[in-house]
């Protein structure tokens, strides 16, 4: 008889998940709100305001020892640092990338993030790689070379954007802490180069902080939208398979480039074809993900 146990925490791992990629999902809404802010000047805010919000999570769910344990374990600090660099590019990237009117390649960039998900599973973390899934990571490879070849630019934005958060998302899969001690010692890693490049821009009169009502009110939200979706995020990391987190991934991207038509970002021929052989493979990826999970789970022989 199968203990219910790993199943519920399963469950609650897909859940999470599903909630924290609708938020990422709506993101354009907010930084389209946000524009007058520079990339990294927003990166830095969202680091800033991250800290109070981190501290109330932290004392409401008492994880101080496990935050002060993290740096006492030089090599899960170490893995902690890395993933926190890989966050910043990862902000500054797609903030970067709407504010320049680039949600489709923003959009982008999280579609093939699950297909690298797939690579890094196998490679990684010895999980079986199917030859439906092949077959969808090559008709992602192909939309994205079609938009690189004949949409005019190479999606750079793209490739940068789903490659530093496959990369967050494997590197925080490997470290066993509880994930708020987590992502604090991460907004801990980047707090001092956020604050004196915020310093640096107040003594430049450059801060947006403060000069209109609507936007500092804007950018407090900064703290709790950017923990908020990351923590449910890594608790679903901890909960899912690594695979597995590239079917729900894609709600994300969807919603991401709903926003782009919203906002009325030219559609070219190049795109329809890209994002056309990027859903055609969803779509194999999806259907192959479903049929695994109405499998039996067969126990490796020792």
């Amino acid at each position: 008889m199968s203990d219910p146990e790993p199943k519920t925490e399963s469950q609650k791992g897909l859940l999470s998940a599903i909630a924290s990629l609708i938020i990422w999902g709506l993101f354009p809404v907010y930084f389209v709100a946000t524009a007058a802010v520079p990339a990294v000047e927003m990166v830095a805010h969202r680091v800033v305001w991250s800290l109070p919000v981190g501290l109330l999570v932290l004392l409401i769910l008492h994880q101080w020892k496990p935050l002060v344990a993290i740096f006492r374990a030089p090599k899960t600090l170490l893995y902690l640092t890395i993933a926190a660099l890989l966050l910043a590019v990862n902000w500054g990237v797609y903030i970067y990338a709407i504010q320049i009117e680039q949600i489709f390649q923003g959009s982008l960039g999280y579609y093939i993030n699950p297909l690298l998900n797939v690579f890094v599973g196998f490679l990684i973390f010895r999980e079986r790689f199917s030859a439906l899934q092949i077959v969808a990571v090559a008709f992602a490879t192909i939309g994205v070379l079609i938009l690189g070849l004949y949409g005019g630019v190479f999606p750079w934005l793209s490739i940068i954007l789903g490659t530093t958060f496959c990369a967050y998302a494997a590197t925080r899969k490997v470290v066993e802490v509880p994930a708020m001690a987590g992502l604090m010692v991460e907004v801990l890693v980047l707090l001092l180069p956020a604050l004196a490049y915020l310093g640096w821009l107040a003594g430049q009169g450059q801060l947006s902080f403060g000069q209109d009502l609507t936007l500092s009110l804007l950018l407090l939200l900064a703290g709790p939208l950017t923990l908020i979706p990351l923590l449910l995020y890594v608790f679903a990391a901890r909960r899912v398979r690594f695979s597995t987190l590239g079917i729900i991934q894609f709600l994300g991207p969807t919603l991401q480039f709903a926003c782009g038509l919203y906002y009325g970002e030219t559609f070219t021929t190049a795109h329809a074809w890209c994002f056309g052989f990027i859903w055609l493979g969803v779509a194999i990826f999806a259907f192959d993900a479903a049929a695994q999970t109405r499998r039996p789970i067969s126990t490796p022989s020792a």
